[in-house]
């Protein structure tokens, strides 16, 4: 049995308090961060057993908050159970396993599914797992991951302006903000794709 809190990661914070009042209600001591930066930090002060992380976040996504994990020695065997509405493709899931993520749970999540993977991997002995990608396999399945993400989400947004004009008045208010949400979101990617690209420049990584 492992021992010590659960710290969850999520940037919304509806989703933040449901995972939080649903772990706390079967009895795990939780802790908590909006973003990897605020993650890390908190990792270093709680110890925790298990690590439940979004991935689409602002300042430092799940991605790249779990390579920083498995890179340090000190870390790299905390498991982590990935969530994501976003990156839901089985590319994307792949490259999530790759950085060594113990689950992959796909939003809206399953209460009674998520309660019963958290239990399982609370219950189970430390995994070796696997190796940490080397800086290049990952910035660039990192890049690949976010220029997809970056082209669904452009679609999406294009979409929503198409229909917002066409529709009743009430039903406006609910895509409006969906619309709002879905710009975010491609903020937070591009901000993330740039510095990608800032990194891969300076350490001259080229093709695939």
């Amino acid at each position: 049995m492992r021992t010590g809190p659960i710290l969850v990661v999520e940037d919304v914070p509806n989703v933040l308090e449901l995972l939080e009042v649903t772990l706390r209600f079967k009895g795990y001591e939780v802790a908590s961060a909006r973003n990897g930066i605020e993650a890390l930090e908190m990792v270093e002060k709680v110890n925790p057993a298990l690590i439940i992380s979004d991935i689409l976040m602002p300042k430092m996504d799940g991605y790249a908050f779990v390579q920083k994990l498995r890179i340090n020695p000190a870390t790299r065997r905390i498991p982590v159970i990935f969530l994501s509405a976003t990156y839901v493709t089985p590319e994307d899931k792949k490259f999530a396993l790759s950085l060594g993520a113990t689950r992959f749970i796909e939003k809206p999540i399953d209460t009674e599914d998520f309660l019963l993977t958290v239990a399982e991997i609370m219950t189970q002995e430390p995994e070796t797992g696997p190796e940490p990608l080397n800086p290049r396999d990952f910035y660039l399945g990192y890049r690949d991951r976010l220029e997809n993400k970056l082209r669904y989400k452009s679609g999406q947004i294009t979409r929503i302006e198409r229909l917002v004009p066409t529709l009743p008045p009430e039903q406006r208010p609910a895509f409006e903000s969906m619309l709002q949400q879905a710009k975010t979101d491609r903020e937070n990617i591009q901000a993330e794709l740039d510095e990608i690209y800032r990194i891969i420049e300076e350490l001259k990584i080229t093709g695939k």
